[in-house]
């Protein structure tokens, strides 16, 4: 088996806001104190970076700026999911020509498509554009759930090479494990369960909490790598206030507020989000506290 493309800590970036266009020098920022804390990879415009409110140029100038500014120190994945397919190979085909080392492609929301119709989705997705694509199930937003089947069929496309699963559901890890031959990279969408998800087999976890707090989750991939259960835990432990905590409200709106009290942004959101309502925000401020922040 080959080693996976895409491992480690890669953050779901959040896109700063100033006065309702995108913060560039935030942006940067935030980016530098990630490849400085030792993440893997980084996902610009993904849900976390609010691509549902971003036009599709802002969407594009961010996964380009993110490329120029990562200068191949990190894996750059560009969110690139939509609900029309047409719209997702024009995202998926941009990141190609700006240089990004893959695509994380998202289920198709609102539209609710068969299980066929996915497959048909991802398929032409991967046939029309030579990068490599992340699945990204997330049935909590989108209202689909791609099947741990329609997974393992599309894993037999060389495009398609690995999963972020943000079910919550440690089981399918290994039921995918156990499905699908040849090197599959299983990603965790989810901060709480990502030391559970790498006991199964999962070999990496796209962050949010790792916005806030990257040096500790580099330090808890870490510990999982050199078999450190004990040590893991104790960094799981640290941490699971933020991963709770984060989703104390819409996101990614605690996630902002936490990096407006480290001075790193503005809280700005795009409606239909707002800022982080004030009974969340103790907290957010507890879990930081926790966190050593």
């Amino acid at each position: 088996m080959t080693a996976p493309l895409f491992k480690g800590v890669i953050t779901a970036l959040i896109t700063p806001l100033r006065d309702g266009n995108v913060d560039d020098d935030a942006f940067a920022a935030l980016l530098e104190r990630q490849i400085a804390a030792g993440v893997h990879g980084v996902v610009p415009v993904g849900t976390t970076g609010e691509s549902a409110t971003l036009t599709t140029e802002e969407h594009k100038a961010l996964v380009a700026r993110c490329v120029e500014l990562a200068r191949g120190r990190v894996r750059v994945i560009a969110g690139a999911g939509a609900s029309a397919t047409g719209k997702a190979i024009e995202l998926v085909r941009h990141a190609k020509t700006v240089g990004a080392d893959g695509a994380l492609v998202v289920t198709p929301y609102y539209n609710r498509p068969s299980q066929a119709g996915l497959r048909a989705h991802f398929e032409a997705i991967a046939e029309a554009v030579q990068l490599p694509v992340l699945l990204y199930n997330v049935p909590s937003r989108t209202g689909v759930d791609l099947a741990d089947q329609t997974v393992a069929e599309l894993a037999a496309h060389p495009n398609i090479v690995g999963i972020k699963d943000a079910t919550g559901d440690l089981g399918r890890v290994s039921w995918m494990r156990a499905q699908i031959s040849g090197q599959f990279d299983l990603i965790s969408g989810d901060d709480a369960s990502f030391l559970g998800y790498c006991a199964h087999g999962g070999v990496g976890v796209i962050s949010v909490t790792s916005n806030v707090a990257p040096e500790a989750m580099v330090a808890l991939w870490n510990a999982i790598q050199a078999g450190d259960l004990a040590l893991a835990r104790s960094w799981q432990d640290r941490l699971i206030g933020l991963h709770k905590g984060l989703f104390a409200d819409a996101s990614p709106s605690p996630a902002k507020y936490a990096l407006s009290r480290l001075g790193l942004c503005g809280e700005e959101v795009r409606l239909p989000l707002v800022p982080t309502r004030a009974d969340a925000r103790p907290l957010i401020d507890a879990a930081m506290a926790a966190a050593g922040l």
